[in-house]
């Protein structure tokens, strides 16, 4: 029958609806289905973000979603826990790294959960309540992070340099943050958003407001269609802000410290001196932010 030998080519319009249908070859065509699917409102917005965010965490790794060193909160496994009573409280994190005597010395992890115990039996210590860690390289990819935190029912990992000293930590909400994006709880706190980090230094959330920030820095960030230091960041770059941006404006100097996949999450703030102020001001007086993008987008904790 006509067309049933084996070596004859497919018509023309088969040949057409094989390129029209052919499947991705790779991650930029599954990105470009992606995009196409979201122009015709086959998928909504959050499944859109959700699934580019679950592609983009296979190039990531925990260096570049952890919390570096310097933010973390730790407790020293020789201060009596009655006394640490309070900050826990205040921190009110799930999970504290415990170190003896010296940052550098992690020994394990604390469960605020534990403080149930401690309850019923005071004359428990910080030591007897520390759990071992789970120590992982810089350079782990975040989708095999993923897996082993739902294979290990673990819930954070402390982040070490390849000599072994601690560079951070990363919990499985900072990795989920890079699929579904920021996750908040009745414990985060929704109103102080700016924190002094040294002098003349300050880490700020990007969901604070301009208006806020100008008040509070003595900044002079300009009005335009966007009300965050965060959203001022992404106008000012033309993109999403990556861990390592950092922009100049008069005497301060702007880096982005956390990112994920959609947008800035935590900005340091320094003031530098005035013969370190390198903006260029326009005849009409305003001043023009000066750019940097380190090649590696990373920041110098």
């Amino acid at each position: 029958m006509p067309g049933s030998s084996p070596g004859k080519k497919p018509s023309l319009i088969k040949r057409l609806l094989s390129r029209v249908r052919r499947e991705p070859e790779n991650r930029e065509g599954i990105v470009t289905v992606l995009d196409a699917a979201r122009a015709r409102n086959l998928i909504d917005t959050n499944a859109y973000s959700m699934l580019k965010g679950a592609l983009a965490v296979s190039d990531m790794a925990a260096v570049e979603i952890m919390v570096p060193r310097a933010q973390m909160d730790m407790l020293d496994v020789n201060v009596p826990l009655k006394n640490l009573v309070p900050r826990i409280l205040e921190m009110a994190h799930s999970r504290f790294p415990v170190f003896d005597e010296s940052r550098d010395n992690l020994i394990g992890i604390f469960m605020t959960k534990d403080l149930l115990r401690y309850v019923l039996n005071p004359s428990l210590t910080l030591r007897d309540l520390t759990r071992p860690a789970v120590f992982i390289p810089e350079s782990k990819r975040v989708n095999v992070l993923l897996q082993e935190f739902r294979q290990q029912r673990n819930h954070i990992a402390i982040v070490i340099d390849e000599h072994g000293g601690v560079t951070g930590l990363v919990t499985l909400e900072d990795v989920l943050e890079q699929i579904v994006g920021a996750i908040e709880d009745e414990f985060d706190d929704s109103e102080q958003t700016i924190f002094a980090d040294g002098l003349q230094t300050w880490r700020v959330m990007a969901t604070t407001e301009v208006d806020t920030l100008n008040e509070a820095l003595a900044c002079s960030l300009p009005e335009g269609d966007y009300e965050t230091i965060g959203g001022w960041f992404a106008h000012t770059l033309g993109r999403i802000p990556k861990r390592g941006d950092r922009l100049q404006l008069n005497h301060m100097q702007f880096e982005v410290l956390r990112a994920d996949t959609r947008r800035a999450l935590w900005i340091r703030i320094r003031k530098l001196p005035d013969t370190q102020s390198t903006s260029s001001t326009s005849s009409t007086g305003s001043s023009t932010p000066s750019l940097t993008v380190p090649s590696t987008a990373s920041s110098s904790d």
